[in-house]
């Protein structure tokens, strides 16, 4: 069998070939980063009406009220039921308030959901804060399981100090589930002690 000559051709072809695969290959890690980058820059600053993850209540509590109201949906392929307990409460600015969503599976089959969320007027993300939320961790119902979903939350009074924020005297919480996989389940290493592993 006779080898290909390394030509002036062939070698030209893997100069344009080289830097084409690194374009792509680059290409593809940013798409791959953009996700979570975006998620990540909307968590801190609030842009979308992505509401705020934090440790603790609020050190201020004001007299001005605002209500909110509580939104739910399923993606198409999402089996559950899914719909807020309360349509809406007024809470006092700063105020901790506590609100439920009911999720039901009506299958045969366990479902693992996970939820993305956002609250309207998009310039209210950056003062809604959330203490503690189903939506932090994916949700798995059993066949015919039906739960109470906790959302433990409060109005930052920062929000009544920015002239765009200022005058909101309603905030809609909204929660769409989409069905994922589980993630894989641990091995317990007294489990794996007992089989002798």
């Amino acid at each position: 069998m006779s080898e290909h000559p390394d030509t002036p051709v062939t070698r030209s072809h893997r100069k344009t070939l080289i830097p084409i695969i690194g374009v792509v290959l680059g290409m593809t890690a940013m798409a791959w980063a953009a996700v979570p980058l975006y998620d990540l820059f909307c968590r801190v600053t609030g842009y979308g009406g992505t509401t705020q993850q934090v440790a603790s209540a609020s050190g201020r509590v004001m007299d001005q009220t605002v209500t909110v109201r509580f939104d739910a949906s399923l993606s198409n392929e999402m089996a559950w039921e899914f719909s807020p307990s309360q349509t809406s409460m007024e809470v006092r600015i700063g105020e901790t308030g506590l609100a439920f969503y009911e999720a039901y599976n009506p299958t045969s089959r366990p479902i693992t959901g996970t939820a993305s969320f956002n609250v309207t007027p998009l310039s209210v993300g950056g003062y809604f804060a959330k203490i503690e939320c189903f939506c932090f961790q994916e949700q798995t119902l059993q066949p015919g399981e039906r739960v109470q979903m906790p959302v433990t939350f409060y109005v930052d009074p920062d929000m009544v100090d920015n002239a765009t924020t200022a005058r909101v005297h309603t905030i809609t919480l909204s929660y769409t589930f989409f069905e994922t996989e589980p993630a894989e389940a641990a091995v317990v290493p007294s489990e794996t002690a007992a089989r002798g592993g």
